[in-house]
């Protein structure tokens, strides 16, 4: 018998964790769970509904080489979803709502570490 997994909390990369998590919080609805320092915090979860991320610090140093993740949340009601989002300016020009062929209809946008966020309901 196999081991049963529950859940994936996926790191993502930041520059700036205090500001992450600000964007997390006040424009995606996420609560803070915890951070490793109230002054400058380099590494920290966070979590909205059933789904935690946590975000990591890396040095400008070492950016070019972080590879930046693409996360795809599974959202029962994504036209509500991206009315929210849209209300609070995270889009780019080309974000739209779109059907895919696949059978979804989703959207994306970068959030501000250039971590790809995908928001998608089955059709």
């Amino acid at each position: 018998m196999l081991a049963k997994l529950k859940a994936v909390n996926p790191v993502l990369p930041s520059q700036d964790v205090a500001a992450a998590i600000k964007y997390y919080v006040e424009l995606l609805g996420f609560t803070l769970l915890f951070q490793d320092s109230a002054d400058t915090p380099h590494y920290a979860g966070l979590k909205r509904d059933d789904v935690e991320i946590h975000v990591q610090w890396h040095d400008a140093s070492e950016w070019a080489a972080v590879e930046r993740p693409q996360l795809r949340f599974v959202v029962p009601d994504v036209e509500a979803l991206f009315e929210e989002f849209q209300g609070v300016g995270v889009f780019h020009g080309n974000t739209k709502l779109l059907e895919t062929p696949w059978g979804t209809r989703e959207f994306a946008f970068f959030d501000r570490d250039q971590n790809g966020l995908f928001f998608y309901a089955e059709l």
